[in-house]
């Protein structure tokens, strides 16, 4: 028995890792900048990276688990991420710092992800698997929520590059537990690796998630900082059809080879099982929500209210805790169906968004804040606990891998999803919100209100109040028009903050059309892949 949760033991600190690295140095960039004499813009392009090459190499990573077994990809994923960690550490330039954490860690994490889901299908089964699963998601939200109080402090206190080192011993760690987890047994292994579906499908969700995230920055349509303007728009669009003819190239491959009989990629027609196809929506969905979530509160807490990175942690804590106990309690949720405990976390995470709508206000309540946090992690901890369950066990020992690199790329094009829109929604709604306050308020003249909505169209960021104090001070704005001008923007900061956790709603509610085809019986009810397919 000790053997068989010590495997679980280590599979969960795989999936620590994995999603802490995502989370954890967002709050220590301006220490990075210092220490490698760059610019914002540098490091947030080396974190970009880090997710791009994830998103692009995760089905290719899932394949190799077919072809190689799945415990040596995850040894061999561990020790190319673990190599990587190590250069992190000690890098000393950009090109180092983006080598280790951006390549090598990417392509570990890569090759780890898909066979770690693997692994768990094959170690466990019934209630232990549902369990297993839910500690997965439990232990990945807890890493998000988790990420930015480990790294603040660090950054605060040592130094970042503790984060990486410490990486390189909870991987020689891991690698110590490799012997006590089992191998898949059975099964056909595929021929060899499809490299041309490997280089199409890399090729176009790279570019999707590129374009997504640097949505934010070139503007969705109307260009804004977008470094070329095909036809008068934002490059943005144009990068995500890009990946996306690149994808039907792929597909029309991936068929093509299937029709020859040659080992593709990915078997298109996994598509047409209804629980996998809505586990996946759901994975995808549940990202959008949680990462759109967590890119807006970072920004009150900490460009509102004043808190520096580790209190900001310390505030989002209760999810952390909240959704890792209720998704460790999977087992106890299996006397009811996949489909009715994730509708049940939808509805308690539209009831914590509301909650969190109430809190967004100058000064914080940081009692209600922090009960509206822990109802999120319930929430998110009902969904996490059946969507891993319900995708591998959707699918036969052959097709595992596959379906693990199939839910990571959900789960990655999710996040990326999540940040660019709400981020979209926000400064939308800031620009907006000011402009219009600007322009109606008597104190404020209407030269200085044109120059603002000239300003602000050009080019606006989420900051803080002080900073448009002062830049009103730069441009020789009188101090009764100062004082207006960032109180009005302190007002639509507020608006901006609310309208994107109302957009986050939205999506919630929109997200219960995906549960549809999730299984409407127990586990235990259903009779293995082929009859959880039936189910609908």
């Amino acid at each position: 028995m000790a053997g068989r949760w010590g495997a679980l033991a280590a599979l969960a600190a795989a999936q620590f890792l994995m999603v802490l690295d995502q989370s954890v140095m967002n709050v220590s960039i301006t220490q990075l900048v210092a220490d490698f004499d760059t610019t914002v813009t540098t490091i947030q392009a080396v974190i970009t990276l880090y997710s791009l090459v994830m998103a692009a190499l995760m089905i290719t990573g899932g394949k190799l688990g077919d072809l190689l077994g799945r415990r040596r990809v995850f040894a061999i994923g561990l020790v190319v991420y673990g190599c990587g960690s190590a250069l992190t550490a000690v890098s000393w330039s950009v090109p180092t710092l983006a080598l280790g954490w951006s390549v090598l860690e990417g392509v570990g994490a890569a090759m780890v992800m898909p066979a770690m889901v693997a692994l768990v299908a094959a170690s466990y089964t019934g209630a232990a698997r549902t369990t297993a699963y839910g500690v997965l998601g439990g232990v990945a939200g807890a890493g998000i929520a988790v990420g930015p109080i480990l790294g603040g402090w660090l950054t605060t206190n040592l130094t970042w590059r503790l984060v990486f080192a410490g990486e390189v011993v909870i991987v020689i760690a891991i690698l110590l537990a490799l012997r006590l987890i089992r191998e898949p047994t059975g099964g056909e292994r595929p021929s060899g690796l499809d490299w041309v579906g490997s280089i199409l499908s890399a090729l176009g969700l790279g570019l999707i998630v590129f374009g997504i995230l640097q949505a934010g920055n070139w503007g969705w349509l109307e260009p804004r900082n977008s470094p070329v303007e095909p036809f008068g728009f934002s490059l943005a669009p144009f990068v995500v059809a890009g990946g996306g003819l690149l994808l039907w190239a792929f597909r029309a491959w991936e068929r093509r080879r299937e029709r020859i009989h040659r080992d593709p990629l990915v078997r298109f027609a996994m598509f047409s099982n209804l629980p996998l196809r809505g586990g996946l929506a759901m994975f995808c969905a549940q990202n959008l929500i949680l990462l759109g979530i967590f890119f807006t509160i970072p920004l009150y807490l900490q460009l509102v209210q004043g808190f520096d990175a580790f209190e900001t942690g310390l505030q989002m804590l209760p999810v952390s805790i909240t959704m890792l106990i209720t998704s460790m309690s999977a087992s106890k949720l299996a006397r009811w169906p996949a489909r009715t405990v994730v509708r049940a976390g939808l509805g308690v995470v539209l009831l914590a968004v509301l909650l969190l709508l109430s809190t967004i206000e100058p000064q914080i309540d940081t009692t209600w804040f922090a009960v509206a946090m822990a109802v999120l992690g319930v929430g998110m901890g009902l969904i996490a606990s059946q969507l891993g369950n319900v995708v591998q066990s959707s699918v036969g020992d052959r097709e595992r891998s596959e379906a693990g690199g199939l839910q990571w790329t959900a789960q990655q094009l999710g996040a990326s999803l999540g940040t660019a829109l709400i981020g979209a929604v926000l400064i939308t709604g800031l620009i907006t919100a000011f402009t219009g306050k600007v322009a109606d308020d008597p104190a404020i003249s209407a030269e200085v209100a044109q120059e603002v909505g000239v300003r602000v169209q050009g080019s606006v960021s989420f900051v803080a109040s002080d900073e448009v104090a002062a830049a009103a001070a730069e441009a020789g704005v009188d101090e009764e028009e100062a004082a207006a001008l960032v109180d009005n923007y302190e007002d639509a900061q507020l608006q901006a903050l609310k309208l994107a956790l109302l957009a986050a709603g939205f999506i919630v509610v929109a997200s219960l059309a995906t549960t549809r085809h999730l299984p409407d019986r127990r586990f235990d009810e259903l009779g293995g892949p082929a009859d959880a397919a039936a189910t609908s």
